[in-house]
């Protein structure tokens, strides 16, 4: 079993974490080996918020953040950031919106500035939203005939029905057409304000001045509007096994995409799920439906599994592509996996090697300061705790094929599963 320099992980010790009078939370951790800074953030203005008849606002919003501010028209944001090799975007999710960004410590300043002007002064500029609508929309044109993306969209409409999880956050073609340039300036007004923002700075920087340029920029920022990010409802489990195609014309591969839920990122079961999903699908070549699928029997151009957890509950799925004629073949050898490892679990010595795998590229994935900002954001986001990645060794190590075996029953089901199959 791999074992792993906890001084080297992240840890109380080398976090600094604080939390500005208006509800912002900054963490930051130093890093003088390198002359640069990443910063990344998250707050709560997800689609959840959006009504079913403009779905995809939340993300136009977002995408609509850096086109135009009160103190910055579109070609000065660019030539800001252009000018010190800088990069800042935004993105949305169900849950929050994001941003990610990088600069020379020296221009951190200036990507505060930036940050803080399209967080709060965005103007939406009719031009700008028009260039995106247009972009918005060729791209969901482009997933219409995306057989891969279409399969993951219809399962995600099977396993979730009833539940927000179902809604694609980027809507469709008739609801980004009904979103008008007042209705993204109104998700602004209302969704964006400081509560509940978390914002994670990394690199060469001096924790101890980091809540103070923070809150030159951000600390005055309120919004007494700012809702609570609605309940999620319970999610209904399916109760017999649901098969839905969707028909695209002249493609020369289908996609499948077989599984069910699975457990949200706090629940105990989450570490072994992890663990058994890795020897399902995808230690070494894609894991045992890989070795099946793909290699013994040719099926397949690529065919893995996948666990999803978050806030909420999360997917446990098998994807794969094949030629048309071999979609019936694939999905029995998938359901028969699936139904063999739901039976008989996994044996010590695959769980060992996940386990040494899953340790050994821990500290591969926190060499880049970009990695450690996403795994302090990880850490606020499902608390954690501070000490997390120090303890991730031995939880790893703390599960063994019974809690696996547990896990897999609790959650696969072979004759209660959401197939969905895009292509020709």
């Amino acid at each position: 079993m791999k074992t792993v320099n906890q001084h080297s992980l992240p840890g109380p010790d080398d976090i600094t974490r604080g939390i500005l009078p208006n509800g912002i939370t900054v963490l930051a951790r130093t890093n003088f080996n390198s002359p640069s800074v990443i910063i990344g953030g998250y707050l709560p203005c997800g689609s959840l918020f959006d009504p079913d008849e403009k779905l995809g606002l939340a993300e136009f919003t977002a995408s609509a953040l850096l086109r135009g501010s009160e103190k910055r028209d579109f070609q000065k944001i660019f030539d800001d950031l252009e000018s010190t090799g800088a990069n800042l975007s935004f993105s949305a999710g169900g849950h929050t919106a994001g941003f990610t960004g990088r600069c020379l410590s020296e221009d951190l300043p200036l990507l505060l500035d930036l940050l803080a002007d399209a967080l709060r002064r965005p103007v939406f500029p009719g031009e700008q939203v028009e260039r995106l609508r247009a972009q918005f929309l060729t791209g969901l044109a482009i997933r219409a005939q995306d057989t891969a993306e279409m399969a993951s969209l219809t399962f995600d409409q099977i396993v979730f029905e009833g539940h927000p999880y179902a809604r694609p956050d980027d809507g469709w073609p008739e609801t980004i057409q009904a979103i008008t340039r007042a209705d993204l300036a109104d998700f602004h007004r209302i969704h964006y304000g400081p509560r509940g923002l978390v914002l994670a700075i990394v690199g060469a920087v001096e924790p101890k001045a980091i809540a103070g340029q923070v809150a030159k920029y951000l600390g005055d920022w309120a919004n007494p509007f700012q809702p609570e990010l609605p309940a999620l409802p319970e999610l209904k489990p399916i109760k017999k096994t649901l098969t839905r195609k969707v028909k695209i014309p002249g493609k020369p591969q289908s996609d499948l995409v077989i599984g069910t839920s699975g457990p949200h990122r706090k629940d105990p079961e989450f570490m072994p799920a992890s663990l058994g999903n890795s020897v399902l699908g995808q230690f070494g070549m894609a894991g045992r439906i890989g070795e099946v699928v793909r290699e013994k029997s040719g099926l397949a151009y690529y065919a893995s599994s996948s666990l999803s957890a978050g806030i909420g509950p999360g997917a446990w799925d098998v994807s794969a592509g094949v030629n048309p004629g071999n979609v019936q073949k694939t999905r029995d050898l998938i359901c028969k996996e699936i139904a063999r490892f739901v039976e008989k679990g996994v044996t010590t010595e695959e769980l060992a090697d996940s386990q040494s795998n899953f340790i050994g590229r821990l500290p591969l994935s926190l060499e880049s300061n970009a990695g450690v900002v996403n795994a302090l954001l990880n850490i606020e986001r499902f608390d954690l705790g501070l000490d997390y990645y120090r303890r991730y060794p031995h939880l790893v190590q703390a599960v063994t094929p019974e809690d696996v075996l547990v896990t897999a029953c609790k959650y696969l089901h072979p004759d209660k599963l959401a197939v969905a199959i895009a292509g020709s």
